[in-house]
């Protein structure tokens, strides 16, 4: 079972003054961009669907392979597209750590600033170039499934391509759950590795309070939960923020002899 407690109250302490608004809680900015790209990806995707117009298996094996060549193509696109993004996402984190270390000594904040996040950052790349290019593809293998399908079921023509047309609009919501999701979860993994870095051992879960917050993650607000030790919620497993469509966030718990 993943640890979990109530906040500790003399081993740890977040800050001495908690303010309104955690600096750990990150703008939407990074998100709406992200977001704004992979639905045009969508949009293009769909742009193919209907120039090939596949109903058969000889279209849809051609819908395939150009979709598969979008794939290829907008490789080095996604890489510079990830890399200014989650470049941001990095430093919204450490402008978070200054402005929760002011309370430090000048040698922590030191610590906190001069740690590398580089390692971290280039996961987070390799995983969303591949996310980015698997958007083409599994639009490709829906089309192919639906073709394949009514090849036993026998649907009208008129039938399969409306079903096939829905294609832009799965994609684009397939689209938008990457976008919300990896944004949330790179900010959590960049957290992470400051926190490691000056031996922090876990975080206060925090939600943004509002109503459509999931019970299992409302449950956990204030909660502490070991970095090594992450929660399975909804029979999914990860930490605040790192969930699909995730919109909560770990304030890091520093040692108290830490503290000035």
């Amino acid at each position: 079972m993943p640890y979990i407690m109530d906040a500790p109250k003399k081993k740890t302490s977040p800050i001495k003054k908690p303010p309104s608004i955690s600096p750990f809680l990150k703008g939407r900015g990074p998100t709406t961009i992200y977001e704004r790209a992979l639905r045009g990806i969508a949009r293009e995707v769909g742009k193919l669907i209907d120039g090939y117009q596949p109903t058969d298996p000889v279209s849809s094996a051609s819908l395939t392979q150009a979709l598969k060549g979008y794939s290829e193509l907008i490789g080095p696109w996604a890489l510079h597209l990830a890399t200014n993004l989650f470049g941001q996402v990095d430093r919204q984190d450490k402008m978070a750590w200054q402005e929760h270390s002011k309370t430090m000594s000048e040698s922590l904040r030191k610590e906190i600033a001069n740690t590398d996040t580089g390692s971290v950052l280039q996961a987070l790349l390799r995983a969303n170039v591949l996310l980015i290019k698997s958007i083409p593809i599994q639009a490709a293998e829906r089309v192919h499934n639906l073709v394949q399908e009514n090849m036993m079921v026998g649907l009208r023509s008129s039938e399969l391509a409306k079903k096939i047309m829905e294609t832009e609009g799965v994609t684009k919501s397939r689209a938008t759950l990457i976008a919300r999701t990896e944004v949330s979860k790179a900010s959590t993994a960049l957290t992470q590795a400051r926190a490691l870095a000056i031996e922090s051992d876990g975080y206060l879960w925090q939600t943004v309070g509002d109503l459509v917050v999931r019970p299992s993650h409302k449950a956990m607000n204030g909660k502490f939960v070991r970095w090594d030790s992450p929660v399975t919620l909804d029979n999914m497993t990860g930490h605040a923020g790192g969930f699909p469509n995730c919109r909560c966030w770990p304030l890091p718990q520093v040692p108290e002899g830490k503290w000035e």
